[in-house]
């Protein structure tokens, strides 16, 4: 697509998700054509608290650490009892699972279980991890969906999981990840939309501000900026 290979026009940015390779890829063509982020490994946080089945949250946990050996998977909550109980759940779900050499390996490595002291605390570690896929289960799940702030996508309440957003309503699931939600969010049709920018001053206006621009090239030593300056204080004087 980049290059326009058989036969097809070549394309000005390549955008979606894929494996290790698709992002390989997607780095070394960024420049010759656009991209829109370089994502992965795949990740998921999920906030609990003593409400959330544990159960469930280690379905969910395993769920995106079967993606392979290097997805992180992370449980904030502010119960501790809690996070034993999915600890335990992770280790009695993993022997019946088609994918455990995959997701056991990912949980043995990049799985953590984080104790926060209150929802508040949740949130300001969650925002720091900024996940690709953030769930929320727990009693004040709107709390959190106004407060938090870094993630790629949200899945409020336990009738939402990571999977319904990769394979089914709709949202993208090109998102960003190991700390980019801190600064982006995913693929979006704005990412297709290009913004550019035009000038256009009057005689007095460029008179007025020929001098400021002047005397900020000459401190930067850029000479020839400052004559493309000083001719239209001349000219326009």
């Amino acid at each position: 697509m980049a290059y326009g290979c058989l036969g097809m026009p070549a394309v000005d940015i390549v955008t979606g998700a894929g494996n290790s390779f698709v992002a390989e890829a997607k780095r070394q063509l960024f420049g010759l054509v656009g991209i829109d982020l370089l994502a992965g490994p795949t990740e998921i946080l999920v906030i609990a608290d003593d409400s959330a089945d544990p159960a469930l949250v280690a379905t969910d946990l395993l769920g995106q650490a079967e993606h392979g050996p290097d997805s992180p998977a992370w449980l904030v909550t502010t119960s501790r009892a809690l996070g034993l109980k999915v600890m335990e759940e992770v280790q009695r779900q993993l022997p019946a699972l088609p994918t455990r050499a995959l997701a056991e390996a990912a949980w043995r490595d990049h799985g953590e279980v984080v104790i926060a002291r209150d929802d508040d605390e949740a949130i300001e570690l969650s925002d720091r991890y900024a996940p690709e896929h953030l769930e929320v289960q727990t009693r004040r799940n709107n709390y959190y969906l106004e407060k938090l702030r870094n993630y790629g996508s949200l899945f409020v309440g336990e009738e939402s999981t990571v999977a319904y957003g990769d394979k089914g309503v709709g949202t993208n699931h090109t998102l960003p990840t190991s700390g980019a939600g801190r600064y982006t969010g995913g693929l979006w049709v704005g990412k297709f939309i290009k913004t550019v920018t035009y000038q256009k001053l009057t005689k007095k206006a460029s008179h007025a501000i020929a001098p400021i621009v002047s005397r900020i090239c000459e401190a930067e030593g850029m000479m020839a900026h400052k004559f493309t300056a000083d001719v239209r204080t001349i000219r326009y004087d």
